[in-house]
């Protein structure tokens, strides 16, 4: 049995679970979201509390078990306290500003790049240079972080780029320190 799977998830109060059939919605005081789950786990509702149960014990089964309850209790979470990550920006003339629904940086192009905000996530940007990132839905949120961060990701010389703010670059040394007198 999975150790993962088999752990009830609680319900806070001032949330709402509806399941009908496969589809699992949750609601709370950050939002809405709903989730469907795959047929071969049953999600039950009983006395406050939510429970995945697998149909058969095929390796498929097994896996999908433990998945599916951390998804279930990822929405739970992110209705309740939601999700934060934190973007920082390195370099000299790199910065970023959000204006509407549209996040807007100079990354060292010739152009500013611009990058919609999805609904259900607020971007704050803090001295130019810091942002954090909120929203309920986990996936949404690294999703859209992953996007920003690609669009110039920290360089190994000089450490330059969009980094997560709990990311350690590994610094290269660089030419000079290979040469010899």
């Amino acid at each position: 049995m999975s150790r993962i799977g088999k752990a009830p998830i609680p319900i806070p109060q001032g949330v709402t679970v509806t399941i009908n059939g496969d589809e699992v919605k949750v609601k709370g005081p950050k939002g809405e979201l709903k989730r469907v789950i795959r047929p071969e786990l049953k999600v039950v509702q009983e006395d406050g509390k939510i429970v995945l149960n697998r149909s058969s014990e095929s390796r498929l089964v097994r896996s999908l078990h433990g998945l599916s309850r951390t998804l279930v209790a990822n929405m739970v979470h992110g209705v309740t306290t939601g999700f934060t990550k934190n973007l920082d920006i390195i370099g000299v003339g790199y910065r970023a500003t959000v204006d509407g629904q549209k996040l807007i940086m100079a990354l060292g192009y010739s152009h500013p790049v611009e990058i919609p905000i999805p609904l259900g996530l607020t971007v704050t940007v803090t001295k130019n240079v810091a942002m954090s990132v909120t929203g309920a839905d986990r996936q949404m949120l690294g999703d859209f972080c992953a996007f920003v961060r690609a669009k110039r990701p920290p360089e190994v010389y000089k450490g330059k780029g969009v980094k997560y703010s709990t990311e350690k670059i590994r610094r290269k040394a660089g030419k000079a320190a290979g040469k010899k007198k």
